[in-house]
């Protein structure tokens, strides 16, 4: 039921994430995630509030053409999506969804719902007129955004990380993808980004239909992590793609020469076509690019212009010369003269809508809106809605804004975040010269790291807490008070575990119980090296997969829980599946198992 602002339940934190709003601009959705409520908000002075209660943590929402229903994507290991009367606040049905769904998209005639079951890696296909669901289609890994074509036909799905290995390089190497699919057959077509694209979380199409912009991280993988500026480590990007060719058009940079503009989130165009609006997640701003002119000069510059002169130096003056073998615009800048950057009052914006000259944005950390008003001659009007009373930070809190807070970094160019999405992993290696120069190291998820001494790949760090003050230090490149680093520490520990996709109804299948049996037995030994409950040894061990550069044999023993969400595996990332290291990488007594056995070690391996 809909509940007067004044009487909802009460929450520590609102954390609004996504929204929507009316066609005709007078009342705006929000999706407060950590309060698990949906905000109706009355535009334009938010003279009214009211809150929906949800039974899980709302991930995102979409209002129907007519503006009479609202649905909203609640996310659990099993996920319900809402239907909600957006007049009156009440919830009139329910549907079933995947593992942590999100990004619902309606199709031009609101008869279809998809929605991204992220943790399933698949889409769901919800029959409204019907009431049912109709398929579930595979994406590729950790579907999080998607947008639908103006005739209906397809439906571009955004995949968060690559799931490819981390040790290969050049135009072969990891990379995220899209995933095409056609709504008519439910066959789907993948669209490759560039060498290093990860930590996508924004796609929406032009209003012609013409093209898909994408928003993502750019990871700088194949260079040692000696510097930070210039987009010399992560670069943050927007991807151009052509949607009848499907091919990239180009990547642009989103930093400029001297100042990042870390973990872009967000991104919609407005109603004509004109602005392209992106936000900034890591740095609390709001790019506001010209759409026509970034399209002109996509097609004044021929493919690979800037593929050999990539990096800015900001000290000389001149460039770095290197190259990923792609056709990408590498120059930090490249925006400069077509775009705007626009400070947001409150920090942590992420979803977007707009409404003619009027760009919502949700600021996930203050608890606020940031109501922006576009114009052509002058600089943006800036309006805050407040959501409910100002937000009383604790440390756990606290330590949860500064890790995704590119402001913690020189020049904001990337936050803990940028490799480390929702304190896991971005899918890539790093050389981050912390044992030598050219060896890199695949990301480790943060998750139970001060409960897991010690860390890094090598143990090079004693503890996790070494290791954010290093990082802070030689990856951020900064120089921060004590006190940040400790609040860091206090929300890295409060991480919890998701439950695994594998389990059926929160238990292990019966075939990851034999595995689990295998896993403890002598036969396998797994156990051994992988104990309960955090499934390492806190030692390291020489399993054979020193790589010519490295240093040492011997490396430290991962947890495994959450494995099933972690790839690529091994120190170097080689291996994309458990299966291919416990084959190929002959970890433990498999070589003798059947295929069944070798099968239920995987599933139990997934399940934790």
């Amino acid at each position: 039921m809909a509940d007067d602002v004044t009487c909802g339940q009460a929450v520590a934190y609102l954390g609004p994430s996504a929204t929507a709003v009316s066609s005709d601009g007078r009342v705006l959705f929000a999706a407060l995630s950590d309060a698990r409520q949906v905000a109706i908000v009355e535009l334009p002075d938010a003279s009214a509030i009211r809150r929906v209660r949800t039974p899980t943590e709302p991930t995102g929402l979409v209002l129907s053409r007519d503006g009479r229903r609202v649905y909203v994507t609640c996310a659990a290991a099993a996920s319900s999506v809402l239907e909600i009367d957006a007049a009156s606040g009440e919830i009139t049905a329910s549907f079933p969804a995947g593992h942590t769904a999100t990004a619902p998209t309606l199709s031009p005639d609101d008869k279809l719902l998809y929605v991204c079951n992220r943790f399933d890696h698949n889409v769901s296909v919800i029959d409204l007129e019907h009431r049912k669901e109709l398929a579930r289609v595979a994406a590729v890994r950790e579907p999080v955004a998607a947008a639908v074509t103006r005739d209906g036909r397809e439906l571009w799905v955004a995949n968060h990380l690559p799931a490819g290995p981390a040790n290969q390089y050049g135009v072969i190497a990891t990379a995220a993808v899209v995933t095409v699919i056609n709504t008519d057959t439910l066959q789907t077509e993948p669209v490759r980004l560039i060498t290093g694209t990860t930590s996508v979380r924004g796609i929406a199409l032009t209003p012609d239909g013409k093209y898909a912009l994408l928003v993502h991280i750019l990871g700088r993988y194949h260079l040692p992590a000696i510097r930070v500026d210039g987009s010399w480590m992560n670069a943050n990007a927007l991807t151009v793609i052509d949607v009848c060719r499907r091919e990239v058009l180009n990547t642009v940079l989103l930093d400029d020469h001297w100042e990042g503009a870390a973990n872009p989130w967000g991104v919609t165009c407005t109603t004509d076509g004109r602005w392209i609006c992106v936000s900034h997640a890591g740095t609390n701003e709001l790019s506001v690019i010209d759409g026509p002119e970034l399209l002109k000069l996509l097609g004044r510059l021929p493919l690979g212009a800037f593929s050999n002169a990539a990096f800015f130096d900001g000290s000389s003056y001149g460039f770095y010369t290197t190259s990923t073998g792609e056709d990408v615009v590498n120059e930090p800048g490249i925006l400069t003269g077509i775009r705007r950057r626009v400070k947001l009052p409150g920090l942590g914006p992420r979803g977007l809508a707009a409404c003619g000259s009027q760009v919502y944005v949700t600021e996930y950390f203050t608890d606020s809106l940031a109501a922006v008003t576009l114009t052509a001659n002058k600089d943006a009007t800036i309006h805050s809605i407040a959501l409910g009373p100002k937000p009383q930070w604790n440390e756990v809190r606290l330590g949860e804004m500064l890790f995704h807070d590119g402001r913690v970094c020189f020049h904001g160019w990337q936050s803990c975040a940028s490799c480390h999405p929702e304190g896991r992993a971005d899918g890539l290696n790093w050389d981050l010269l912390n044992d030598g120069e050219g060896n890199p190291k695949n990301t480790k998820t943060l998750l139970f790291s001060h409960r897991t001494p010690p860390a890094m790949a090598s143990g090079v760090r004693p503890t996790a807490e070494a290791a954010v003050r290093s990082g802070i230090k030689h990856i951020l490149m900064s120089d921060r008070p004590a006190a940040e680093a400790a609040a860091i520490d206090v929300w890295l520990k409060s991480l919890a575990p998701q439950p695994s996709p594998f389990l059926v109804h929160g238990r292990l299948s019966p075939a990851a119980e034999r595995g689990q049996q295998l896993f403890k037995s002598d036969r396998v030994a797994c156990a051994k090296c992988h104990p309960a409950p955090l499934y390492t040894d806190l030692k390291a061990h020489d399993v054979g997969s020193r790589g010519e550069l490295d240093q040492r044999a011997t490396f430290d023993t991962p947890t495994l829980v959450e494995a099933w969400r972690t790839a690529p595996y091994m120190h170097d990332g080689r291996y994309t599946t458990i299966e291919q290291l416990l084959t190929e990488g002959k970890h433990g007594r498999v070589n003798k198992l059947r295929d069944e056995e070798l099968a239920g070690l995987v599933q139990f391996v997934l399940s934790l």
